[in-house]
């Protein structure tokens, strides 16, 4: 595989010596024209010739017709231009350097970029333009890259939906935006077909081109097949598109199965659609999250009722605090901080809660009220024997006490088991400054300075001490 310039040099060498360029280069793979391209020209440019006589300030042969398909690629990325050029004229005998010559059309020297352009808008049709749409969308960054491009659509437009489903599959996302920006223009698929791509493609913007152009197109007779792939993609955006349709398609009854989703973006969805057909979504949120041992109660709708109720809907959340599942005692408690319904002490023993969620919650919850912990209390947590989000939750608290507390803390995690852990303690200890009411010439603070002295240039550790009234 050619990954490098590097690589793309030991190539160059490969073809100087008559190796074929098919056993050579990947030619599939547009890193690797773009690779022998750069090592070519590096390797030239450093004296290293691949073409004996060719050199830069040589006179060029008359006769290039002896040069093979191999060298002739050589002589497509030489660094004269005055060879590439005479190089372009002899490409057309051979096919297989047709992505060569989308890479001269972005070429910096014009008659040479000028010739390119002309040859490939004679050589490409459908097929050979399916073959190299993935280059020229490499080349489209470069500066004088969009020609190509231009070329390309214009040649796919002619395309029809079978020919440019290879470049449907294509791994790489930008080649699968253009193939479906190319088709949604040319109306080739079915908004079911949109569907299911806005359903199952990684990329996100492949997703919100195949949702749109799908609701789009929405026809009465089409939304069986149309709103199941998007109310069921795992991606939030795509449920939210299809939520939001739900009232178009005159199924908005469907809109409360979503009150409860895990995406924020599609729980406000629904509660659009609900509330355009007369209801109220908190009415909702509230006889759920009123029976709180209910075992199967959807975490979402604990935070839906956060985000759209009001503060006194605080005593439905507190009892959900000790809840049997983890995912529900976390939005309970994110649903109180969001209510502005945060009270200290009944949220501080959740940091010792098993479940991570809920402890990283809890803490971000306390952090604006992390004066009012007990400090020795949270000191014992940050033990090696704690689990780790315990550890950490209680050091975030103690670490935005600051003071004398926050290095006591941060010195403790320096040999922490977790390297993550060690790492933010460092960074709490090289930042920590004493507070400005604290106890000047405090000889604990000497002493853990001195713990953590490796962290310090003397100059920085000097000072530190200074600052805490250490030394004169």
């Amino acid at each position: 595989m050619l990954k490098d310039l590097e690589d793309g040099t030991a190539a160059a060498t490969r073809l100087a010596g008559g190796a074929p360029l098919h056993s050579t280069l990947d030619i599939t793979d547009p890193g690797h024209w773009l690779a022998l391209d750069a090592g070519v020209r590096e390797a030239v440019w450093y004296g290293r010739q691949f073409l004996p006589g060719w050199e830069h300030s040589a006179p060029l042969p008359a006769d290039l017709t002896q040069l093979g398909e191999s060298r002739l690629a050589l002589a497509l990325c030489h660094r004269d231009g005055r060879i590439r050029q005479e190089a372009l004229r002899q490409s057309v005998r051979y096919p297989g350097l047709l992505p060569l010559v989308v890479i001269r059309c972005a070429d910096w020297a014009g008659p040479v970029r000028e010739h390119a352009r002309q040859l490939l808008r004679e050589a490409m049709n459908v097929d050979s333009a399916l073959d190299l749409a993935p280059l020229i969308l490499r080349v489209d960054s470069r500066d004088r890259g969009a020609f190509s491009v231009d070329v390309l659509s214009q040649i796919l437009r002619q395309a029809s939906q079978g020919q440019l489903a290879v470049l449907f599959a294509d791994p790489n996302r930008i080649v699968r935006r253009f193939a479906y920006r190319l088709a949604i223009e040319g109306r080739l698929l079915r908004p079911a077909e949109l569907a299911l791509t806005a359903a199952r493609d990684p990329d996100t913007v492949v997703q919100d081109l195949c949702a749109t152009a799908a609701l789009t197109a929405l026809k009465d007779e089409d939304a069986y097949d149309v709103l199941p792939p998007l109310l069921s993609a795992r991606n939030s955006r795509t449920r939210s598109a299809g939520v939001t349709a739900l009232r178009r398609a005159g199924q908005s009854e469907q809109a409360e199965l979503f009150l409860s989703d895990r995406s924020a973006l599609v729980r406000a969805c629904a509660r659009y659609v609900v509330r355009q057909q007369g209801n109220d979504p908190a009415a909702w949120y509230r006889e759920r999250c009123a029976a709180p041992d209910d075992p199967e109660l959807p975490p979402g709708a604990v935070i839906g009722l956060a985000e759209c109720g009001n503060r006194a809907d605080a005593g439905l959340l507190r009892p959900l605090l000790v809840h049997p599942e983890a995912g529900v005692r976390a939005r309970a408690v994110a649903g109180l901080r969001a209510l502005d319904c945060v009270v200290a002490k009944q949220l501080w023993p959740l940091l010792d809660d098993p479940a991570g969620a809920v402890v990283r919650e809890t803490a971000t919850a306390l952090l604006p009220s992390a004066e009012e912990l007990p400090a020795d209390w949270l000191l014992e947590r940050t033990s090696s024997e704690r689990p780790r989000h315990v550890r950490v939750g209680a050091f975030r608290l103690l670490d935005t006490r600051g003071g004398i507390v926050a290095l006591r803390a941060a010195v403790g995690l320096l040999e922490d088991p977790d390297i993550k852990l060690r790492t933010r303690a460092a960074q709490s200890v090289q930042r920590w400054h004493p507070s400005p009411d604290g106890r000047r010439g405090d000889a604990e603070v000497g002493r853990l300075l001195d713990r953590s002295r490796h962290l310090f240039s003397d100059h920085v550790l000097r000072r530190r001490r200074w600052e805490a009234g250490l030394d004169s």
